[in-house]
């Protein structure tokens, strides 16, 4: 073999052992919606702590995911990443040995704060290792591809593990891959790190995921027990501490996000829509899963395989947008993806506990139609928008919103299920308690105890109850599709075709006003005069 055929192979193989974590960072997120009646049964959480053990690994890893990118670009990327290997597979062990909800919720904690490490840290690496333009986008395309992947796969391995073993194999799976990134990654990752010795914005990263978690709480709270006075105090806490952020990126010389990408108009709208996709496909999906399990009786393996079409229709928008990209404006091409996608949560929202299940998955593909659509367009828009220098900020932002969104559609359209059944089920049937009365996994559990009569009239009620849980929120995810939609064709409408293809729309800094980069449309707009304006 050549010498060089020996330094194209090693970034290569190198590559491998970096779509991996992403691979299983996506998966962790998924992989719950699969596992979630078994866990639910053994655990016997209360609704409250079923719905934390669901979403508390997103809000973790969203809220940390820009600092933790800004920390390897400090210390050293691939030490980031091995560090948060060997966390990640602590935390799976711990998992899998839960015996309790509270050491369940602890271990998903740890988890997220892993994940936030290997997720920047694997993409930052690739760039650095390929040099090459060509090379580089291949890489990222396969990255992209596996960390999409994941959530796709997670469900079905899920399904396959639960087939055969406890609910805990979907966790211990973790261990001998991050084992192998432990001995493979230093013989075959290179080490990189920023050459700019600026200090780490310490506050920046403070506040960063004091707003994130502060806001996420609140909309819990709100969503669950109304304007309490937890809820008022999380608004209030991550409300400052967001503008906090903001004040910090305009007036830090080094601060840990440069905010004046917030000013250019394409890249908003691509972050919101990134946001709300994630939302709905994330809340849509955990409740899915839960209900071709219960109400339906599927088993783990068959309720993952009833749910393929839904990769046929992501892969079928993402292939829609590509061919359409060049021809047809953002704003109605994406806008056209978010009314698709609330039409098919419309479907959802129209179905029964009697409803064929071809009908109910038919919607949700619907959903995941729009989706591809509007994921592809919304993340070539980000890279579009950023100048290259702050690729990488663009990128972790970007990253963030699909994971808070993740997150909070599990929280907002799950406490929305949640609590209509909960209130449905204490009105219907008034003497039941306990676990039963917070989640249909606990009537499923309940009932195997009862006379056949009792058990038939609480399955009943408690099949009814979540089917109109999944339906209520199902609507309310079309009205928030539609909402947006209208917003991204405002917000995008002056951009012609073909904008979404990176590289395109960099203006001369001199020009004044452009559509993608907004006023001025330099890195440096927003700041004062005379600040340093580097990262």
């Amino acid at each position: 073999m050549s010498k060089t055929n020996r330094v194209t192979a090693r970034p290569r193989l190198g590559l491998v052992f970096l779509l991996i974590p992403a691979l299983l960072v996506s998966m962790d997120l998924s992989v719950l919606f699969v596992a979630a009646p078994a866990i639910a049964a053994d655990l016997r959480p209360s609704g409250t702590q079923w719905l934390w053990m669901m979403d508390v690994y997103g809000f973790v890893m969203a809220g940390l995911l820009i600092t933790m990118g800004a920390l390897g670009d400090r210390i050293g990327r691939r030490r980031l990443l091995l560090a948060g290997a060997g966390l990640f597979g602590a935390a799976s062990a711990l998992l899998a040995l839960a015996s309790t909800p509270e050491l369940f919720i602890a271990g998903r904690v740890l988890l997220g704060v892993a994940a936030a490490t290997l997720a920047p840290s694997t993409l930052s690496l690739i760039r650095t290792m390929f040099t090459d333009p060509g090379q580089r986008r291949t890489a990222v395309g396969a990255w992209t591809v596996a960390f999409g992947g994941g959530a796709v796969a997670g469900p079905i391995v899920g399904g396959l593990l639960l087939e055969f073993w406890p609910w805990g194999s979907v966790f211990l799976i973790n261990l001998p891959v991050m084992l192998l990134l432990l001995v493979a990654v230093p013989l075959l990752v290179p080490e990189s790190r920023s050459p700019h010795t600026a200090r780490f914005d310490v506050p920046g990263a403070l506040v960063s995921t004091a707003a994130v978690l502060g806001l996420v709480l609140a909309v819990k709270r709100f969503t669950e027990d109304g304007p309490d006075p937890v809820a008022l105090t999380a608004l209030a806490v991550g409300a400052a501490a967001l503008a906090g952020f903001v004040v910090r990126g305009r007036r830090a010389a080094h601060p840990l996000v440069d905010v004046a990408l917030f000013g250019r108009p394409a890249f908003s709208a691509a972050v919101g829509a990134n946001t709300v996709i994630s939302f709905a496909a994330s809340g849509l999906g955990l409740l899915t899963f839960t209900f071709l399990q219960t109400v339906h009786g599927l088993s783990p393996l068959f309720a993952a395989l009833w749910a393929l079409p839904t990769l046929v229709g992501t892969a079928a928008g993402a292939t829609l947008a590509g061919v359409l990209a060049a021809r047809v404006r953002p704003a109605v091409l994406m806008s056209a993806g978010l009314f698709t996608s609330a039409a098919g949560f419309a479907a959802v929202g129209s179905v029964g506990p009697d409803t064929a299940l071809p009908v109910f998955l038919g919607g949700y593909t619907v959903v995941t139609l729009g989706v591809g659509v509007v994921a592809t367009l919304a993340n070539a828009l980000v890279l579009a928008t950023a100048p290259p220098d702050r690729a990488g900020a663009a990128a972790g932002i970007s990253e963030t919103s699909t994971e808070l969104g993740g997150a909070l559609g599990i929280a907002v359209l799950g406490t929305i299920a949640t609590g209509l059944y909960r209130d449905t089920v204490r009105q219907e049937l008034p003497g039941t308690e306990g676990a039963a009365a917070e989640t249909v996994a606990g009537a499923l559990a309940a009932a195997a105890e009862l006379p056949e009569a009792a058990a038939g009239s609480l399955l009943g009620t408690a099949f009814g109850a979540y089917t109109d849980g999944i339906t209520t929120a199902a609507l309310t995810g079309a009205g928030v599709m539609a909402a947006v939609a209208v917003a991204v064709a405002v917000g995008l409408r002056r951009l012609p075709p073909g904008t979404d293809s990176p590289g395109d729309h960099h203006p001369d800094h001199h020009t004044g006003s452009d559509p993608v980069a907004g006023p001025r449309g330099d890195r440096d707009a927003g700041r004062r005069p005379g600040q340093d304006a580097r990262s």
